[in-house]
């Protein structure tokens, strides 16, 4: 079966994307670059294209120019175990001109949209009892960053 590679459209920052997001997440590495020839349709010698891992999961980055942005309609899970994780990760990718956004979703300072997601926030939102996970949902839904002790606390009806 073929290995899917989600590509990252980038200006010109794909080098420094994937030095920032390798520095995030651990067992990360960046392993080629390439860079454009006098073929064009970039400078000669600019980097073209980063491949990188990020804990296993490969990437590519591509310095396509202006053209495209990245939009919500893309976004990057992280599966976190428990708010420590959570809060790692959402201090990294917001800061330096990141931005929150809502219900764990926030853009990193290239514009690219993450998920920062307690793992443990699935059985709260999932409970049998309709009501229960409803006052998880309405709590989720007024927070931007996951705070897995509101969550809990919404959830058991103490909020």
């Amino acid at each position: 079966m073929p290995r899917i590679t989600p590509n990252l459209w980038f200006d010109t920052q794909s080098k420094e994307a994937a030095e920032f997001y390798c520095s995030v997440f651990p067992n990360s590495e960046i392993t080629n670059i390439t860079h454009y020839t006098e073929a064009g349709p970039r400078e000669a010698g600019t980097v073209m294209t980063v491949d990188f891992v990020l804990d296993g999961q490969p990437y590519t980055a591509i310095n396509g120019g202006p053209e495209f942005t990245f939009t919500e309609a893309v976004s990057l899970l992280i599966e976190c175990d428990g708010q420590e994780e959570v809060d790692h990760y959402w201090e990294k990718l917001t800061a330096d001109g990141g931005q929150e956004v809502q219900c764990g979703w926030l853009k990193d300072k290239y514009g690219l949209s993450w998920q920062v997601w307690p793992v443990q926030a699935n059985a709260l939102l999932g409970d049998p009892d309709k009501e229960r996970a409803g006052r998880a949902m309405r709590a989720m839904l007024g927070q931007k960053k996951i705070d897995l002790a509101a969550l809990r606390a919404a959830a058991d009806g103490d909020r």
